[in-house]
């Protein structure tokens, strides 16, 4: 199975709702395509119209991976829903993993510690890679570990539902100027074992970056409800 771009970002965003905001799960179209195109935890970020979120997740129903719900209990709109755990047999930590993936592009163990933190709990580092030796010894592999960059410190994890991953993952883009000294990421102790994951503290920060800029979203959305409704 191989999944176009659109189809991973609408699976991918209809995965991460339903284990984020269950409340609000399935979802609309409009709220698929917000979700699909929203600039925080999106690389890279796009802007789909409806048109093209209605087509990628009809197509991702015919491969057995989405769902129609339709109206009922007061609901007046067709709402949508992902089977990928149904169909591909997938627990909440593996399809949290794969979620990331699909959403993120390739990550080292600690960023998708960090970001699935939303979604499920994972106790160390080790318990992650469990899970993605899991998923990469399938026997049609849903991961793969990607060799590391020029300049990177760690091995970076790739989904293979939309294709194969590029052999190799580039890393930081090398015409960025570095960040000045003093904003540096302190590095992270592990108290247990006194190792060092500077990759795990640079997704914290950029993380917390990412959800100050939604929380500023939310805070202007809910500004102009208030000026229309003449709060």
């Amino acid at each position: 199975m191989e999944l176009s771009a659109a189809e991973i970002r609408v699976l991918g965003s209809l995965v991460e709702k339903q284990l984020t905001t269950p409340q609000q799960y399935p979802l609309t179209l409009n709220a698929l395509t917000l979700a699909c195109s929203q600039s925080s935890n999106r690389d890279p970020v796009v802007a789909y119209d409806e048109p093209t979120v209605e087509g990628a997740v009809t197509s991702i129903k015919t491969k057995g991976l989405a769902r129609f719900v339709h109206p009922s209990h007061g609901r007046s709109a067709l709402r949508y829903a992902h089977s990928l755990d149904d169909a591909l047999g997938l627990a909440p930590p593996q399809l949290a993993l794969v979620a990331v993936l699909m959403l993120r592009g390739p990550q080292t163990l600690g960023e998708l510690r960090t970001r699935t933190e939303r979604m499920v709990r994972f106790s160390d580092l080790r318990e992650v890679q469990a899970e993605l030796d899991a998923l990469a010894e399938r026997t049609e592999p849903l991961t793969r570990r990607l060799p590391r960059g020029p300049g990177q410190k760690e091995d970076r994890y790739g989904q293979l539902l939309g294709g194969p991953p590029p052999p190799t993952w580039r890393g930081p883009d090398p015409d960025r100027p570095p960040a000045p000294a003093a904003q540096a990421p302190a590095p992270a102790l592990d108290v247990e074992s006194g190792a060092v994951d500077f990759g795990e503290v640079a997704a914290l920060r950029a993380e917390l970056v990412e959800l100050r800029a939604e929380v500023a979203a939310l805070r202007r959305a809910l500004d102009d409800l208030r000026e229309q409704l003449g709060a």
